[in-house]
Order: structure tokens, then C-alpha cells, then sequence
């Protein structure tokens, strides 16, 4: 019998009743192993060794690179996530253990969350809200703020993986002009028009949304120069990794009020301390990583989309196909 095992620091983010649990057992014997910081690497690898396949994700106990010397019956490690440099050394991939992660599952609600600061930035629904609320019919007062429209906006995309695609799939029908820098993407989708160099994107853009992840190459790219290339009131969205930002070069533009950001992520994840000046700026809306989330309408429990593609995944093992979302060494290292 096939043999899967969950091992946590902590607890379990798999509910051990739960219906992903009981797809799993359909397929083999299931054993979740909670509090796993408490155990050796020499404990975990010898469990990690009487295993054929490996569920990982976020919370789980690192694999210890021993394992990758010597796997045992370990055949396939399962990432339940998007990147898996936390749990998964990158010699397990390297020895060709095949490692498998979540492929397109936030997609679609990353992409949702891009747009909806995309539309609030651009038609300054901060400063219009305000507005109201402070009894005025304008919200000119503040910074002059102009709404605008994503009707002939010319959108420039830093990147376009997977989310990215999505997002373009979801704001082609407001027609914004499209362009897109990725050096890794061989093929854009229809209606999109590459630009070979960062610096074109930015000099050619009046909004510049980010979907590339986060690398030595990407780091701090978005930098002081390059935004000085946008015109006044462009705006920054940045749903990816606020390192790929230079963020103070970016605090620096918004605090003359020249351009503006919708942000969900930001350095570190170190959100500006309460009382910091820039939360009342009318040109900035910071989101705390959660305008992706989808936690409403509440559904009875049921397999998710990301549940399916594991599943699928694991039955692709089982019957000898080939994996899905295969995480080679280039895409494990571009992965964020």
C-alpha cells in the first residue's frame, strides 16, 4: 500500500477528518505527524525514509538534506503550497525526486486582489470616500487626485507567470493598452505586446502592476529611477513581494503625492508601524497581504481547487503519468 506522510512543526493544517484527508486515504495510508520541532533530523529523516510520498507545505517540518543522500522509499514529495524552499532542500530535487507544488491555485483570487487595487487606486476611492464622509462632493481638495479609466490605459505587467496571465485575463475587457517585461515567457498572452527591457516598461507605462517573484535578479528593481520614469499620478501595484520594490525610493515619490500605490505586500511583510505619516496619504492604499484571501461565502467542507490538483497529482504518480507543476532547479530557485 502506498504510504503518505504529513510531518509539522506544529499542527497539522490538514484537517486529519477533513474530505482532502479522507480523498488522500482513498489512495493509501495517510499518517500526519504534529509537533515534529520537537524531533530530531535524524527522527524525521528515518520517517520521511518508510514513506513514498511526502505532503508538504508551509508548515511543515523540513525535510533534512540527509534524506536526499539516502531517500529510502521516499518517490515523490507533494507540495500542498506555492513555494517550497522552506520544506523541500533544493538536493532533494537535485537527487530527482520529483517535487510537485500547487501550479495555478492563487491565480485567480491574486489576480482578484491586483485588480481590485488597480480600479480603487485609479479612481480614488480613498479620497472620494473621505470625501463624502466629511461632507464634501469632491475630493480634489487633497492632492487633486484625477480618476481615471482602464479604457486605453497604458498597463505595463513586470512578469507574467501564471497570476499574471490570469490577471490579463480578467482586465482585457476594460481594452487597456498591455505590455508585459518577462524574459521568461515565451509566449504572451493574445493582446499583450512585450517590451524587451524593464526600463521601456516603466518609460512606456501610466500603471505598472508586479507579478514577477522575487530573486536576486528582481530585487529592488523597481527603483528610484525607474519610477521617476512614470508620469505624474501613475501608479504602482504590487500583489507579488515588496522586496522586488525599492520601498523607500517609493515612500519618497508618494510622499510629494507624484504618483500613487496600491500595496499588498511590502518589505519583509514589516507593515508601516501604526502613526507612521504614510497612512494618511489619500495616493497610498496598503492592504495586509489578505486582499487574496477567500474566506466568505463559507462552503460545507469540500475539496478545494488546489486540493484537486493534488489529488490529481498523486494519482498521476500512482499510475506511472506524468506530474503536473513540476518544480525543476530553475523554477524552484525564481519561486517566491
Amino acid at each position: 500500500m502506498l504510504r503518505m506522510l504529513h510531518i509539522c512543526n506544529r499542527r497539522s493544517q490538514i484537517t486529519p477528518d477533513g474530505p482532502f484527508a479522507n480523498a488522500l486515504r482513498e489512495l493509501g495510508e495517510l499518517t500526519i505527524v504534529e509537533r515534529a520541532h520537537e524531533l530530531s533530523d535524524e527522527d524525521v529523516a528515518a520517517q520521511v525514509r518508510e514513506a513514498d510520498v511526502l505532503i508538504t507545505n508551509w508548515a511543515t517540518r523540513p525535510i533534512p538534506v540527509a534524506v536526499a543522500e539516502t531517500p529510502g522509499r521516499l518517490r515523490y514529495v507533494l507540495n500542498i503550497g506555492g513555494t517550497c524552499k522552506a520544506p523541500v532542500p533544493i538536493e532533494i530535487i537535485r537527487k530527482g525526486i520529483p517535487v510537485t507544488n500547487w501550479g495555478d491555485t492563487p491565480a485567480r483570487s491574486v489576480a482578484e486582489g491586483a485588480m481590485a487595487l488597480l480600479l480603487a487606486v485609479l479612481k480614488d476611492l480613498r479620497g472620494r470616500t473621505e470625501a463624502v464622509l466629511a461632507g464634501k462632493c469632491s475630493s480634489a481638495g487633497q492632492l487633486g487626485l484625477p480618476s481615471g479609466t482602464v479604457n486605453g490605459l497604458r498597463l505595463g505587467l513586470y512578469g507574467c507567470g501564471v497570476i499574471g496571465q490570469r490577471f490579463v485575463k480578467m482586465v482585457a475587457p476594460f481594452e487597456p493598452e498591455l505590455m508585459v517585461f518577462d524574459p521568461y515567457a515565451s509566449v504572451l498572452p493574445e493582446g499583450c505586446r512585450r517590451v524587451d527591457s524593464l526600463d521601456a516598461l516603466f518609460g512606456e507605462s501610466e500603471a505598472v502592476v508586479i507579478w514577477a517573484g522575487l530573486s536576486e535578479e528582481t530585487q529592488g528593481t523597481v527603483n528610484a529611477a525607474r519610477l521617476a520614469m512614470l508620469p505624474d499620478h501613475g501608479i504602482i501595484i504590487n500583489t507579488a513581494r515588496g522586496e522586488i520594490v525599492d520601498q523607500e525610493a517609493l515612500l519618497a515619490e508618494l510622499k510629494t503625492g507624484r504618483l500613487r500605490a496600491g500595496l499588498d505586500v511590502m518589505v519583509a511583510d514589516n507593515y508601516l508601524p501604526a502613526g507612521h505619516e504614510a497612512h494618511t496619504w489619500p495616493n497610498l492604499l496598503i492592504t495586509c497581504h489578505d486582499i487574496n484571501s477567500a474566506h466568505w461565502p463559507k462552503r460545507a467542507p469540500h475539496l478545494t481547487y488546489g486540493d484537486k490538483i493534488a489529488i490529481d497529482n498523486l494519482k498521476r504518480f500512482i499510475a506511472g503519468e506524468p506530474l503536473r507543476f513540476v518544480m525543476d532547479e530553475t523554477r524552484y530557485l525564481r519561486s517566491s
